[in-house]
């Protein structure tokens, strides 16, 4: 069965940072291009950031671009989200999947940016 689980969100101030973590088990890891997603208050549920299997290639969201970074662990089966500079309007439930979101989504974690 495949889970996903985040962790690593919270409450932090505006140019804050955190280090998100997602625990990934249930299918080959390395098989798989993985991505984070952003759902904000009422909005829909969007791609922040994906990496290839091997590490090697980035994407960001033109919105986080240069603040976010994403990396992988495949002996850990875990991918990271650093977020730096972080702005009010990064609050939002955070989520991983495999690129394509073809799994069930893990519970996500909150990050909250406020002052």
């Amino acid at each position: 069965q495949v889970q996903f689980v985040e962790s690593g969100g919270g409450l932090v101030e505006p140019g804050g940072s955190l280090r998100l973590t997602c625990a990934a088990s249930g299918f080959t890891f390395s098989d798989y291009g993985m991505s984070w997603y952003r759902q904000p208050p009422g909005k829909q549920r969007d791609v922040v950031a994906h990496v290839t299997r091997r590490d090697d290639i980035t994407y960001y969201a033109d919105s986080v671009k240069g603040r976010f970074t994403i990396s992988r662990d495949n002996v850990k089966n875990t991918v990271y989200l650093q977020l730096n500079s972080l702005k009010p309007d990064d609050t939002a439930v955070y989520y991983c999947n495999a690129y394509g979101a073809p799994f069930n989504w893990g519970q996500g974690t909150q990050v909250t940016v406020s002052s």
